[in-house]
């Protein structure tokens, strides 16, 4: 990660591409942002940001996961800046940068009205109106703090959906049962996952000649499937 202390004052936003699981609790910002792999789930990847009302952040990436404490005027500016954009107007509604459309973000603010706001293009195609935006995207893309330390879930989500990956399948040994899994997001705990991969990197998994993509999401405390 690169370090940049002067991000700390003003980063800060909130993002979720493509839908996700349950809620985070206590969450003022959420950024997510896809990481555009081949093959890669980008809705399994952990958070790019988040900042919780106790002032601890969440920075993750397609995988592995940061936490750490702000201090308060650290965590105020974060929000004073969000709070600044929504006056604005411009987290009203979904925004495009230009560039690359392929390139998706997602802001999620739940404090400022429950917005969740859809965000494409390249931040640095951005026009005048979004140049605000743009720079919250970019700083928090490059978010980093001293106090951040590695940090592991105790549970994920694991989804899965028919589905085909280039390569051969495994089998499905776990003692969760594979038909609870195809019913929707189930937690399962992190002792059964560590021969697997995690986070936006998917599996394939055959069951009764049927093959499946199958991804385990890192949940963040309190977080639901």
């Amino acid at each position: 990660m690169t370090r940049a202390l002067a991000l700390v004052a003003l980063v800060v936003a909130f993002v979720v591409p493509s839908a996700r699981g349950g809620e985070i609790p206590d969450a003022v910002v959420v950024f997510e942002a896809g990481d555009g792999l081949p093959d890669s789930v980008p809705s399994a990847a952990p958070p790019r940001f988040v900042l919780r009302r106790d002032r601890r952040v969440f920075v993750g990436g397609s995988e592995k996961i940061y936490s750490g404490l702000l201090e308060k005027d650290e965590a105020k500016a974060i929000e004073r800046r969000v709070e600044a954009l929504a006056r604005s107007g411009v987290l009203d509604a979904p925004a495009s940068f230009g560039g690359d459309t392929d390139t998706r973000y997602r802001l999620r603010l739940p404090r400022e009205g429950e917005r969740d706001l859809l965000i494409t293009g390249d931040p640095a195609s951005a026009p005048p109106a979004l140049q605000g935006l743009a720079a919250l995207v970019t700083d928090l893309l490059r978010f980093d703090h001293p106090h951040l330390r590695p940090w592991s879930p105790a549970e994920y989500a694991v989804s899965a959906r028919e589905g085909e990956l280039v390569g051969g399948c495994r089998a499905w040994l776990l003692e969760l049962p594979f038909d609870r899994v195809l019913a929707g997001p189930t937690r399962i705990p992190v002792a059964d996952v560590e021969r697997w991969p995690t986070g936006s990197d998917p599996a394939s998994v055959c069951v009764d000649g049927r093959r499946y993509v199958v991804t385990f999401r890192p949940l963040l405390p309190g977080e639901q499937p």
